[in-house]
């Protein structure tokens, strides 16, 4: 029996949490200092219901291949 390999592209909205102490910021000045763009430290939830998928492709899957079949099959 054949395996397939599904893949979607999706948006979804997420939202980014950390716990900081109170030197790792600046509250006069509204400084997040490095905590202005989240990263790995910071922990994410998606919010539900919020995915859109923008396309999906399916593709034969074989364990052994390490190259990806040319024969995709997309809905976009």
């Amino acid at each position: 029996m054949s395996k397939y390999l599904i893949r979607h592209w999706v948006n979804v909205d997420v939202i980014a949490e950390k716990v900081v102490d109170e030197s790792e910021i600046n509250i006069l000045k509204n400084d997040l200092k490095k905590n202005q763009i989240p990263d790995g430290t910071f922990s994410y939830v998606m919010v539900n219901n919020s995915e859109k998928i923008n396309r999906t492709t399916y593709e034969i899957y074989d364990e052994k291949l390490i190259q990806r079949s040319k024969d995709r099959i997309s809905n976009k």
